[in-house]
């Protein structure tokens, strides 16, 4: 398991074209494992501050339950349309819950400010980003694992 520091330090490109994925939406979409291990997809916000990354959530919404239950999660980016896309991100891993009253009030803001909320520092297992090649016609897979180099494949 990694922080998002650990991966900036391992891929500092990748990283970077990451990050832009990430920030080129601001609601993403989130993957949970419900109590029978049933997929669960839910809307986000994610945010990289201190090293981390991180996501807030209402008190005691679906997804907080599926995450305190099972930290198992996939993350998607969120996607451009078809004749603008450059690609996306999609990150999984660990979430981990962090209960520090400062913290929650710095990262999660509005949702803090309506009363208790949740949040979690996210863990890296795996990230990709999914781009097409100069020529438009194929896909190109990049994917870093905590302690791996890069790896990329291209499709068509």
């Amino acid at each position: 398991m990694a922080s998002w520091s650990t991966f900036e330090t391992e891929a500092p490109d990748l990283a970077a074209r990451v990050r832009e994925r990430l920030d080129a939406h601001g609601h993403k979409t989130i993957a949970t494992l419900r109590r029978d291990s049933s997929p669960r997809i839910s809307g986000t916000e994610a945010r990289i501050e201190h090293g981390e990354l991180w996501i807030g959530s209402m008190w005691q919404a679906l997804k907080a339950r599926d995450l305190r239950r099972d930290p198992r999660y996939a993350l998607h980016s969120g996607s451009d349309e078809p004749d603008a896309w450059r690609g996306d991100a999609k990150l999984a891993g660990r979430a981990e819950e962090v209960a520090d009253p400062g913290l929650v009030a710095e990262l999660n803001g509005e949702v803090a400010a309506g009363g208790p909320s949740h949040l979690f520092r996210l863990d890296l297992d795996e990230v990709s980003l999914v781009t097409l090649n100069e020529a438009r016609d194929g896909i190109v897979i990049e994917l870093w694992r905590p302690g791996a180099e890069v790896r990329t494949i291209a499709r068509r």
